[in-house]
Order: C-alpha cells, then structure tokens, then sequence
C-alpha cells in the first residue's frame, strides 16, 4: 500500500459554490477519476440487512418503522448487529441516530457522513430509507484495511424523517443540528396519544438540549453529506435509469389538519341557498386550487399540491346529514421557496372567499414550511464521473419531487449530494420494489465518488 495521504477539510463557507469542506489531498492534486471501492464482495451482507429488517418490522401488509417508536428502535439494533459482525463500532447522539465507523479509524478530521433514515410510514416499503443506510455500510466494509486511503467516513442511521407519524419530516436530522423548532416536541402522535417530545425521551433523547436549539453535532465536522435513496416516483422506471443523480430536492408548506366549519343540516330540509356545507365549501376549494395548479404549471413553475386527509367526523356521519365540518390536510411542495409563497397566498385567498360566499368559516393549524434545497455541483460532477470511470452508462440527473434528510443538511451549509436508485411500484406502500443489481450499481456510484487513493 501506498504511503497514506493527508486529507484536509477547509472551514465551512456560506456557498457550496466555494466547494467548502470538500476533502482533498495535500500536496499534489488528486487524480480526476476517483478509484472505485469494490462493493461486489459484500452483495449477500447487502441482501441480509434488507431481509432481516424486513422481517422484524413487517406488520402483516407492509413495513411499519414509527419514528422514535418500537420498528424504527427493532431497525436499529439489527443494524448495529451486523456492523458488530462486520468489525464497525456504533454509538448514539443525543438525538439517539446511530452513527458508524471502522473501530481502527479514529481520526477526528472533517468526516463524509453517508446516511439514510431508519423509520417508515405506516404499512410503507422496506427499502424507503433503510437501502441509504445498508449503502453506507457496504462502502465502509470495503474500505476496511485501507482506510487511511479515504477520508474519515461514518454512517449515520437517521431517525424520523417521516412525517406521517407527529406531522413533522426530519426530526433526526434537524436535531442533530440544533434546528428543531421547540414547538415541534408537543406535536402530537397520529393517534392522538402522546408527543413527540414524550417518545424521544423514551427513546433517550436529550429532549432539554433539543428545546433549547442546542446543536448535538459540531457542523465544522461534517465535510459532507451523501445519501442514496430509492426514487420515490415513476420516472427512472419509465426511462430505464437505474441510477441517477440528484440536483435539487422541493421544499414544502403544509398545514396537517385545517377545519372548515360550517352548519349540520337534514338533507332534506335545507335549500341550497341556506346550507353551510362544510365538504361542499372544501370540494370547491380544491377544485379552485387544482385550476391554479394547472395554470402555474403552464407558466413554467415545478408545483405539486396534495391533500391526503379529508373527512367528516365519524360520530355524526350520515347519509341524510349536511356536513357541518370537515378536516382536510394541505400540502404544496417546490423547487423554488417563492413559487411555494404565491401558491400558499392564493390558497388563503380561495378560503377567504369561499368562506364569505358559504358561510362557512376555516381554522388553520401552525404553517409548516421545508426549504427546498440544492446539491453540492462539485459532489454531484464526483457521482457523474464515479459512474463514468465505472463503465456504466452517463449518470442521468434529476430533482427529486420527495423530500430528504439531505435538504436538512444543504440548508445547514453543508455540501450534500444524492443517488437516487431505480425502485418500481412508486413508494410510501408495501410494493416498493429496488432490484439488488441496481442497489449494488448506484451504491457502487455513490462509492466511487469518495477520493479514494489507490492501494498500491
């Protein structure tokens, strides 16, 4: 081998423009093509991990992983026994993601961080997530004997990404830089029973640190940040790309759950003229709301806008009763943060409106707001050439629709880059379907894009 080689992280700078953080060699520069890792050894350890997570958090139709809850803490410790067998050493944050390293890197420079999250969605797919972590895992094996090649790489397993659980992505993430809105810990479960505050300190979570915004992770300690992540759309299956990299992720507002007040009436007793319906006054306000959407579409603008809860209370449902409140969820996402602005302005307009011409009245819960984020140019050019001096076809690059931890992480400061790997049947249900050869390409991609010295 040869003599190993110094790496040195520059001071984080404002714009990833300054390529701030990115490990390089010192003295003479490094080779244009990075020299690949060999994964194809650890495929079976690959396939392992997926299965036997797989198998401990299946709830009988898909994957259940609760944030901060018992799938998501059953994942964890099946990840920390297999980096126990592959000789890694684990340990906590004060957010309680789990981190690991080869046990003989114990070098305190700036580290390439690859992460995923750990949870799921209720009754979502197996590999949303946990496909990012068992990736990280692979390229530290292979980096195992040659360590002092690389700059110091750790893997992190995040833990709630998911919104479906307190109504809040990126819990891990944002608190492990010190940016998780406080309010956020009396979010309240889905169910109803308990917050959010309640299941990290559960889980042992130093929720004290986290209210006050106290960052758990020194960020000058990040050189960068790298995920791999299933495609969570249909787009790579439709072109017959089996990898691809990621150059922007949307930013979202939502609101969780908006009220529409209105009257309960007898169906039958009620001219129209005198109904406050309260679904009548929704429908009308989605209907405006998608004519909006179509129109900001034709002018150019990436919108998407998605209500996934609406329905009436189910103590007075009937079908002879005139709704007289509904509650419904409001979700739109974007590349752009004012696209994202003047669709949310005209979603307060509409209700407005609405609500003087039926008399009905709405009731919104907090804003939530994601900034969308872009990816590091020079780690995403580092992907496109891993791809190109592995051999496989050019590195097709596209914005990924869902969010990411890695938006978290960009917005932070922090140079941060995706593979988004081929997966079939869409995601967020039990058919998510990553065949392992594409698996092995895009985590072979991801590897190659490392500035690893050759072993000589």
């Amino acid at each position: 081998m040869s003599a190993p080689t110094t790496y040195v992280a520059e001071p984080l700078a404002a714009s990833a423009a300054d390529a701030a953080a990115v490990p390089r060699a010192a003295g003479p520069a490094a080779p244009s093509a990075p020299a690949p890792l060999d994964l194809a050894p650890h495929r079976d350890r690959a396939a392992a991990l997926l299965r036997d997570v797989a198998d401990a958090t299946h709830d009988g139709t898909g994957i259940t992983r609760e944030s901060y809850g018992e799938g998501e803490e059953r994942a964890l410790g099946i990840l920390e026994r297999h980096a126990a067998a592959l000789g890694f050493t684990c340990s906590r944050d004060r957010a309680q993601n789990l981190w690991m390293r080869l046990a003989d890197d114990t070098r305190t420079d700036p580290a390439v961080v690859i992460g995923s999250h750990a949870d799921s969605v209720p009754r979502g797919g197996n590999y949303d997530g946990l496909a990012g972590i068992v990736a990280g895992m692979l390229v530290l094996a292979a980096l195992r004997g040659r360590h002092a090649d690389a700059p110091p790489v750790r893997v992190l397993a995040l833990r709630g990404e998911e919104s479906a659980w307190y109504g809040k992505a990126y819990i891990g993430s944002l608190s492990l830089l010190g940016r998780l809105p406080a309010d956020a810990l009396a979010l309240p479960h889905r169910s109803g029973h308990g917050t959010l505050g309640e299941a990290m300190a559960r889980c042992g979570a130093d929720v004290a640190a986290i209210r006050r915004g106290e960052p758990l992770l020194d960020g000058r300690a990040v050189a960068a940040y790298l995920e791999l992540h299933i495609e969570q759309g249909p787009v790579m299956v439709a072109r017959g790309w089996p990898a691809t990299a990621v150059t922007g992720i949307r930013g979202n507002v939502r609101h969780n759950a908006i009220r529409c007040l209105g009257e309960t009436g007898h169906s039958g007793a009620v001219p129209r003229w005198l109904r406050k319906d309260a679904l009548l006054a929704v429908a009308e306000l989605l209907s405006r709301m998608d004519e909006h959407w179509r129109v900001l579409l034709q002018m150019g603008m990436d919108l998407v806008m998605t209500t996934g809860i609406c329905s009436t209370p189910a103590a007075s449902q009937a079908v002879s009763v005139i709704p007289g409140e509904v509650q419904f969820s409001f979700e739109a996402r974007s590349q752009d943060s004012g696209t994202l602005e003047r669709f949310y302005a005209l979603m307060r307009d509409e209700c407005a409106a609405i609500a003087a011409a039926r008399g009905v009245v709405f009731e919104f819960d907090a804003r939530l707001v994601t900034a969308p984020a872009t990816m590091d140019a020079f780690w995403t050019d580092r992907l496109a050439g891993s791809a190109a001096a592995q051999g496989g076809p050019a590195l097709e690059r596209m914005a990924s629709g869902a969010g990411h931890d890695a938006a978290v992480f960009a917005n932070a400061g922090i140079p941060s880059a995706m593979v988004f790997v081929r997966n079939a049947h869409g995601s967020h249900n039990p058919y998510e379907a990553m065949d392992l050869d594409d698996f092995m390409l895009a985590a072979g991609v991801l590897a190659g894009a490392l500035p690893v010295q050759p072993a000589g």
